[in-house]
């Protein structure tokens, strides 16, 4: 994934955002001593690269547990190359060391 270049506060614009308590609570939870509006201009960022087409995929092989054989049934990119993956293409489901399922290109894994 590019690098996302940080910005001085001060340069931001200010915007405002109506969030649910429990959801801005769990934010601040998430972020930890990062802030929550921090990781919420992480999640924003990351969202845009993928909707994009800019999005480089930050995953290893050793960053997936265990894969399996599955049909996309909408286009999809692998978090390993970032190759587009088509509808009813076979390919792979890979879980994650964090517990996460992630769509995988079926030569992805190949050693």
């Amino acid at each position: 994934m590019p690098a996302i270049t940080r910005t001085p506060t001060t340069e931001m614009e200010v915007t405002s955002i109506r969030l649910e308590r429990e959801l801005k609570d769990n934010l601040k939870a998430i972020a930890g001593d990062r802030g929550y509006q921090a990781l919420i201009r992480d999640v924003l960022w990351n969202y845009v690269q993928q909707k994009s087409g800019h999005y480089r995929p930050s995953f290893s092989p050793s960053d997936i547990r265990a894969s399996l054989e599955a049909t996309a049934q909408r286009e999809e990119r692998c978090v390993i190359t970032g190759k587009t993956i088509r509808p009813q293409e076979p390919m792979l489901l890979g879980l994650t060391v964090h517990g996460e399922m992630v769509p995988l290109s079926i030569d992805s894994m190949a050693s």
